[in-house]
């Protein structure tokens, strides 16, 4: 069975970093699209950054020049690096991945797409706060 599993977060202040980690189980980050998502309490899942099998990334706009979404493929592991926290970043963080359908792109929007129709497989979701 696929699975994720991440470490790292915590509580930080604002303008302080954090990196989160995810490593896969039963799959190859070579073939998966994957993606890091956020959580805020009462929404949906939104998404922040996604890296395709090549490694080519793409963010949201709230965090471009802030965050930077990486991966080691020798470990299987995909990272999220945050720089310059604010307090509106606090929220539960989660890996996401997608084993593509042929002529689909490795986008936030096909990451979104999947989350809405329950094809990606996620993360154990870890909290990040940032205190004013």
């Amino acid at each position: 069975e696929v699975t994720l599993v991440q470490s790292g977060g915590g509580a930080v202040q604002t303008g302080e970093s954090l990196r989160l980690s995810c490593t896969a189980a039963k799959f190859t980050t070579t073939v998966y699209c994957m993606a890091w998502f956020r959580q805020f309490p009462g929404k949906e899942r939104e998404g922040v950054a996604v890296i395709d099998p090549d490694g080519t990334t793409s963010y949201a706009d709230f965090v471009k020049g802030r965050f930077t979404i990486s991966k080691d493929n020798s470990k299987d592991t995909l990272y999220l690096a945050m720089d310059s926290l604010k307090p509106d970043d606090t929220a539960v963080y989660f890996c996401a991945a997608q084993n593509m359908p042929p002529g689909r792109p490795c986008t936030l929007a096909t990451m979104e797409y999947g989350r809405s129709q329950g094809h990606n497989y996620w993360g154990q979701g870890t909290q990040v706060t940032v205190s004013s």
